[in-house]
């Protein structure tokens, strides 16, 4: 059975409501990603800013809301860094505000460095033989990918070799 390329169009405003539900029970929305979700089902523009002042009225889409919670998830599970998480949260509509008070709340609970900790003594478990420049300068490139400050992953780096490392770009 063929996927269909376009979803059903939706005539009413309380259909297109009920989508809407339906989707916020599945996994958070931003008002931007909501906007689009639902622009992809209506028939009509209108019954998306209708149904997007209904949803905020009531608050079920709140981004400050929706910052937080990403954050700390991203944080806490995944173990990434506040880069990598700003970087997610502009992709999805955030606003720099939202952004900024939501990291500055999760990185007061959550030393950046643990985290790195962390990271690092996951992938060192799974490691064989000494680690070397190269190992190094692998695990200095994760660390970057994840959102770690450069400063922070290099003080950790310095701890697990125990010694001078090379200065690596930033």
């Amino acid at each position: 059975m063929p996927f269909r390329s376009n979803p059903r169009k939706i005539a009413t405003d309380a259909d297109l409501y009920a989508a809407a539900l339906r989707a916020l029970m599945r996994r958070s929305y931003s008002l931007r990603e909501m906007k689009q979700y639902l622009a992809r089902r209506a028939k009509d523009e209108t019954g998306v800013t209708v149904v997007l002042m209904k949803l905020q009225q009531m608050n079920y889409l709140n981004d400050a809301r929706y910052a937080l919670e990403f954050a700390r998830s991203h944080a806490k599970l995944r173990r990434q860094g506040r880069y990598r998480i700003a970087r997610d949260l502009r992709a999805r509509g955030v606003s720099d505000a939202d952004i900024d008070a939501a990291l500055s709340e999760v990185f007061a609970e959550n030393d950046e460095a643990s985290l790195v900790r962390a990271r690092l003594r996951r992938r060192l478990s799974h490691m064989r033989g000494p680690v070397d420049e190269k190992k190094l300068a692998s695990l200095y490139r994760m660390l970057l990918r994840a959102g770690f400050s450069s400063d922070v992953i290099r003080n950790e780096l310095r701890a697990v070799s125990r010694g001078d490392l090379p200065d690596l770009p930033d």
